[in-house]
């Protein structure tokens, strides 16, 4: 019995080892901010994705109003739009860095050639695209070989398509067919292809909305068979799906807000879960995320609830690389807010938060 006492001790360690808790990587989390206030630009925090805690704050460029951030597929450069109308005398700017880890080496900043750019994204292929909400067009940038900004965009003029209605572009998006942007202005989602080097008006040029519905922020699902988009200013999601000649059409309408709220409140922003079992969108007014299970066949929407963001205003949300995390900006309290994601029901718990000056985009690095 006394030989076989190491054995059983030897045993005991090798179970306990491999029950031992996988470390989980820490993230790079970049914030863009308005500097209208205590803000200075661009800052970085470390997300800790075992426990949901950031830390390590640091200024990493000082930038006009970097309300918008995206960076590149291979992980080397970050753009960031300059939401300002005096960058230049045409508008608001954008601005390329290289990007290693979580430093930023200014490379060049250009105009937008429109007021208040306020999105912007990559084609993945050399293309930059820029919303601008004032200007009521889009900027289309080729990109040099190191990522930085070629001169001369193309731009993508809303202002003639409608003489009685005023065009605000919020956002652009790159896919699959070419370049979706919606205008919340118009209240239509425009498309366009590209053809010998230029963006052109798509066989389907414009999917319709209900008048003052304001589409802002949009995701697809299913490979790009459903159209997500939320509506910043009758608070209500609209669910498109692909028919067999490429178009999409409407197929059901929800409402983001609670049955019983009284008062004012503006969609921002939408997202789907990594699974594309659920669809988050955020409140401000009502100051929520609310909470979609999605259809595995339809793609359509069943109301799972909604969740305090634990501030006001909130603007840009995200998950972590992991999906359990979710974290919203909240503009007017100055705070981000840290909530865990149950991946089988798609509810929200909060966590923690953190202090920081005019948050409104949230973009890991993973």
């Amino acid at each position: 019995m006394k030989r076989l006492a190491p054995v059983l001790l030897w045993v005991i360690m090798i179970i306990s080892c491999n029950q031992k808790p996988q470390e989980k990587p820490m993230y790079t989390l970049f914030v863009g901010t308005y500097t209208d206030g205590d803000s200075e630009g661009i800052y970085t925090y470390f997300f800790d994705s075992s426990t949901g805690e950031l830390s390590s704050k640091k200024l990493a460029a000082k930038l006009t109003n970097p309300s918008y951030l995206a960076i590149s597929e291979d992980k080397k450069n970050l753009y960031a739009v300059q939401e300002t109308a005096n960058f230049d005398s045409l508008g608001g700017g954008v601005t390329a860095f290289k990007l290693k880890d979580d430093i930023l080496e200014l490379q060049n900043s250009m105009g937008t050639q429109g007021a208040h750019p306020c999105h912007l994204s990559l084609s993945g292929d050399g293309h930059l695209a820029v919303a601008n909400y004032t200007g009521g067009n889009v900027s289309i940038f080729s990109l040099n070989e190191d990522g930085s900004l070629s001169e001369n965009p193309q731009i993508i003029d809303h202002k003639p398509l409608d003489s009685v209605k005023t065009s605000h572009a919020h956002m652009a998006q790159f896919n699959t067919d070419g370049l979706m942007v919606t205008d919340l202005g118009l209240d239509a989602v425009k498309r366009y292809n590209q053809k010998d080097g230029e963006f052109v008006p798509a066989e389907q040029s414009s999917i319709s909305f209900e008048d003052g519905a304001g589409p802002r922020h949009f995701t697809f699902g299913k490979n790009g068979q459903m159209l997500y988009v939320i509506n910043e200013l009758n608070s209500t999601i609209s669910v498109f799906e692909k028919d067999g000649e490429g178009n999409y059409r409407e197929v059901q309408v929800v409402s983001t807000l609670a049955a019983d709220f009284d008062g004012e409140s503006f969609c921002a922003d939408l997202h789907l879960s990594p699974d594309g079992k659920f669809l988050y969108g955020s409140n401000r007014g009502e100051n929520t995320i609310v909470i979609f299970a999605v259809d595995s066949d339809s793609g359509q929407l069943e109301l799972v609830g909604r969740e305090p963001v634990q501030g006001d205003w909130p603007r840009n949300f995200s998950m972590d690389p992991t999906g359990e995390f979710l974290l919203v900006a909240n503009k007017k309290t100055s705070n981000i807010a840290v909530f865990k994601r149950d991946k089988e029901n798609g509810t929200l718990i909060f966590l923690n938060e953190t202090s920081h000056p005019n948050p409104v985009c949230l973009v890991f690095l993973d």
